[in-house]
């Protein structure tokens, strides 16, 4: 693999770290346990592996930012997990943070033409 393909896959997991908590925020505004979270993050093009998602559910869920309860479902024992009140006001906060971010990126990434 050329220098600059190690290099990109780098930053690129880098870059997509950050996201992916703003994106298992929003997505958790709908209860939702693992398979069906991964599966909606996979279909909005942010596909996670599950040794990713469920080390960074129990993290957010210490930080106070979920809340999860296990329910059976189809003669299976499941984890649900939500956002807390907190986890919705840190969402608001971040999607701010998030766009204001973004509309800089673009300012200063766009061609003058």
């Amino acid at each position: 693999m050329p220098i600059e393909d190690d290099l990109f896959e780098k930053l690129r997991v880098e870059l997509r770290r950050g996201s992916l908590v703003l994106a298992v925020l929003g997505a958790l505004r709908e209860e939702r346990y693992g398979y069906t979270l991964r599966q909606s993050l996979e279909d909005a093009g942010l596909p996670i592996e599950e040794g990713a998602l469920y080390p960074l559910l129990r993290r957010l869920e210490t930080q106070g930012l979920l809340t999860s309860e296990w329910r059976e479902e189809a003669k299976r024992n499941k984890r649900f997990y939500r956002l807390s009140p907190d986890g919705e006001a840190i969402l608001a906060q971040l999607l701010g943070e998030w766009n204001a971010i973004s509309e800089s990126i673009l300012r200063l990434t766009e061609r003058n033409t």
